[in-house]
């Protein structure tokens, strides 16, 4: 959903989110929210969110799962606040990628520890889609301002990074994305198939758009 900025995803979440029975919700730790927890609850689902510093909480005790596969602890906790009275599990594990202690806690107590832990790595897809997005969709100058216009440029403009995708994973091209995207660039105008490009080399690239220019302009 796009909204203004000024309104925040927990009102969203809370007001708009269709939740459905027998369901996980995985999410960031910035939706922390005991109303949103509480209507997921209610709804007989689940959610998988990342335990937020500032709630406080007391352990009941130990769940019935080995430690294993990097989990360092999983635990029955309690919250000390009234606006969610169920108990939570709270896993702890640790993420070999930044060295850091990542606790999470989830109402459900039936998946294994690894599996939730699994759960919540794969959210942080969602993370590194949009730091890339970030990255690489950088759009100098908009032809339009209206919200269309603009909408329109950006969809134009992930859809042919979302081709280039689709290229290097059918071609199995070595060199990265970034790579594909600046030989295409330099080559845009010149007479090469998309075959001949992927094999090109940038000598080649220079060369070929230097006889271009003279056959065009000389």
């Amino acid at each position: 959903m796009i909204t203004d900025r000024s309104i925040s995803d927990i009102r969203i979440a809370k007001d708009k989110l269709n939740i459905k029975p027998d369901s996980i919700y995985c999410f960031d730790r910035a939706y922390t929210d005991l109303e949103l927890w509480s209507n997921i609850d209610f709804s007989k689902s689940y959610f998988v969110t990342k335990l937020k510093n500032n709630l406080k909480y007391t352990v009941l005790g130990q769940h019935l799962e080995a430690m294993k596969d990097g989990i360092l602890s999983d635990e029955k906790i309690k919250l000390e606040n009234k606006k969610y009275e169920k108990n939570l599990r709270m896993i702890r594990f640790l993420d070999e990628k930044s060295d850091e202690v990542v606790s999470i806690v989830t109402n459900n107590f039936k998946l294994s520890a690894k599996t939730i832990v699994q759960i919540y790595k794969t959210r942080w897809q969602i993370e590194i889609f949009f730091r890339w997005i970030k990255q690489n969709l950088q759009i100098k100058t908009f032809l339009g301002t209206s919200k269309n216009a603009v909408m329109s440029q950006v969809w134009i403009a992930m859809i042919y990074y979302l081709l280039l995708t689709y290229i290097k994973y059918q071609s199995k091209y070595e060199k990265s994305l970034f790579y594909l995207h600046r030989i295409i660039k330099e080559a845009l105008l010149s007479r090469l198939t998309l075959i001949d490009l992927l094999s090109a080399t940038p000598a080649r690239i220079s060369d070929f758009k230097i006889k271009e220019f003279q056959l065009v302009f000389w």
